[in-house]
Formats: structure tokens, sequence, C-alpha cells
């Protein structure tokens, strides 16, 4: 059997990042002889993350069109133009079999220019609203993989299979890794834990939400693993030392997720779609407060799927920093709600949904050889 090439394309934040990764991880665990070469953003954090997932990575000079004036915009054209030609470039010089797009600025040059060359194409939609570029691929690429339903209203429904989304492999499983994570942490495997995470990049609104609860947290004896992102960091670490609690840290990038989770008795968290497909999987009480940064809102939708099945609780990004010290509070004390939450979101989970995509991929190489 002649082994495969394939380019998987996507990035900007961790939430197009760790579905790559995990796509790529799912085909080379069926087809070991696989060869990858990631296609990102020159700059973006992919540059950085996808190497350390052991995946050689190329950058495009692609960016998103700002929404006031800048030289950027400008600039933007020649971005499509550069991007285009070295989509070409690497495209020839690497052949490969398919090109896999989980969206981000770079997937869009990469899938254009490869479903132009009739190479197989498919490209991963996390959200229940679209982004741009996914929108405007649908119509050329071979299949589109979906984690939400109603899609066809974006997509041409006789590409769409329902997959749910891909999550990063090592919080499939977190049976043993609690003891693990204490060690790691430092902390006390007795007390409660809360884990925020803003997103890979951080979240302003959570960030100054939490500084709210600093003082209680402290004073109820409750441990913080806190992902603060870059920017805010240096804010977060002058604010919980503060305390005498060593249980409270601040990081501006957690590594070891499983670890965090495993820890974590409830977690506080943005409403992307990756983030919500981990949330199901490792079953925590969660709170949820979605971004209103986003396209169509749809991080609101992510997170009413949840509410309205009893598996979250969700406060109003513009309400956070009023409400969030109460709400988290009331839920860490109160153990049927929890256990409520976490039997309900678990129903949703969807463990195989990188295996199911990679047999796709295969599916389609096999069917126009």
């Amino acid at each position: 059997m002649k082994s495969l090439k394939i380019i998987v394309s996507g990035g900007g934040t961790g939430g197009h990042i760790f579905p790559a990764i995990s796509i790529a991880n799912a085909i080379k665990q069926i087809r070991p002889d696989t060869e990858f070469l990631f296609v990102g953003a020159e700059g973006k954090m992919e540059m950085e993350k996808v190497p350390a997932a052991g995946y050689n990575i190329k950058g495009l000079w692609i960016s998103g069109i700002q929404r006031k004036l800048t030289f950027s915009n400008l600039s933007f054209p020649f971005k499509v133009i550069s991007s285009i030609l070295r989509a070409k470039k690497i495209l020839k010089e690497f052949k490969p079999n398919a090109v896999i797009g989980t969206g981000g600025f770079a997937s869009g040059p990469m899938l254009q220019v490869a479903a132009n060359k009739n190479i197989v194409t498919l490209i991963q939609e996390q959200n229940s609203y679209p982004g741009i570029t996914n929108k405007i691929l649908s119509k050329k690429v071979d299949k589109i993989c979906v984690a939400y339903n109603g899609m066809e209203k974006y997509f041409p429904k006789e590409k769409i299979i329902f997959t749910g989304n891909p999550v990063r492999q090592d919080i499939l499983k977190l049976e043993g890794k609690k003891n693990r994570g204490v060690e790691f942490f430092g902390i006390d495997g007795n007390k409660k834990t809360v884990l925020v995470i803003g997103g890979s990049l951080g979240a302003k609104t959570i960030n100054e939400s939490i500084l709210n609860c600093l003082k209680n947290i402290d004073k109820n004896g409750i441990q913080l693993i806190w992902q603060t992102g870059k920017s805010f960091f240096e804010t977060a670490q002058q604010a919980t030392s503060r305390y005498k609690n060593n249980g409270i840290k601040a990081f501006d990038f957690i590594q070891k997720m499983d670890y965090a989770y495993a820890v974590a008795d409830i977690v506080i968290s943005r409403a992307g779609a990756s983030s919500i497909s981990e949330l199901c999987i490792v079953q925590k009480p969660c709170i949820l407060i979605p971004s209103p940064n986003v396209a169509e809102d749809h991080q609101t939708k992510n997170a009413m799927a949840l509410v309205n099945y009893g598996a979250a609780i969700l406060i109003k990004d513009s309400e956070a920093k009023d409400l969030l010290n109460e709400k988290l509070m009331n839920l860490i004390s109160n153990e049927n709600e929890c256990e409520k939450l976490s039997n309900n979101i678990a129903k949703l989970g969807m463990p195989d949904a990188a295996i199911v995509i990679a047999n796709e991929v295969l599916r389609l190489i096999n069917s126009k050889n």
C-alpha cells in the first residue's frame, strides 16, 4: 500500500489548532505511514504549537481584515495573492493526497488552491455558526464535518457529515490522572479546585471577573488554577501573590490540560466550540461566559445547547463581573447541582470525533484513486 501525504491547514486560536492536531493523530493511528505537513499563518500560535506536537509546519503571510482602517487592511490583497502563490508552491512540492482545513486564515488559500487542482478536500467546522472562510470553501470542498445540527442553512446538505468536534487525545481518559495533577500544580488533593480557561489567548471579562472572586476564593479555602492568556498574566500574578493560600495559581497557558481537568471540581470557561466539546468529554460542572465578540453571537448558541439540556450554567459577558462570584460560591457548595450538571453534560460527549473524521478522509482518498 502506497504511503499517504496529507496537508492540514488551520490556526489562529487553539480552537482551530487542537482539532487539526487531533485529526492528524487519528489518521496516523489508522495509517502510521502517513506523512503530514501543516500550513498556518505566520506569527500565529500554530507556528509554535504544531511543532511542539511533533509535526512540520509552513507559514503563509495572511491575516484577517480589521474592522477599522489600518495598514494591515491595505496590505490584505497583497497577503491573499502571496498566500495563494505560496499555497500553489507547497502543493507542487509536497504533492498531497488530501488537504484538511479546520478554520483560520491560512486554510482559505490552501483549500481553495487544492480544490481547484481536484485534490481531496475536507473542512471541519467546529461552531454552530461557520466563519466566512468555511462558508466560501463549502462550495468547492468534497466534505464538511460538523458538530451541530441544522448546518444545512450554511453548507450544501449533501456534503455535510455529523461528526462532533475532535478534542485533545490526552483528555479522553482522565482516570488516574488526579494525583499526577495535584503533584504537577502543587495543590491539595482534598480541597475544592476551580479551573478557569478563557480560551488559549485568554478572556478579558473572565479574568477581570475572577479578580473580583479572589477574596472569597481565598476566604473559603478554594483552590484556583487560572489560565489568563499572556496579556493578563502579570496582573493575575500580582493579584494572586497577595494571598497566603498557595493553592491559588495563575498561568499564561496550561500545557497539561488533562491534569487541569482531572483536578478540577468546577470549570469556568468561554463557550468556543472546542471548549464545549472538551467539557462534554471531561464531564465537569461548568459555568459558561460566552464571548460577545464573535460572529452571530455563536458562543451563546453553543452554550445554550448545553443549558437547554441542564448541562451548564450560563452568565452573560456583560453580567459576569457582578454575578460570577455569587454563582460560583453557590455552585461549589451544592453537591447535588454539581452532580446533575456533570451527569447531563456527560451524555453530550462525542469522544470518537477525530477517528470518524480520519476514516472519512481516508475513504475520500480511496474513492478518488
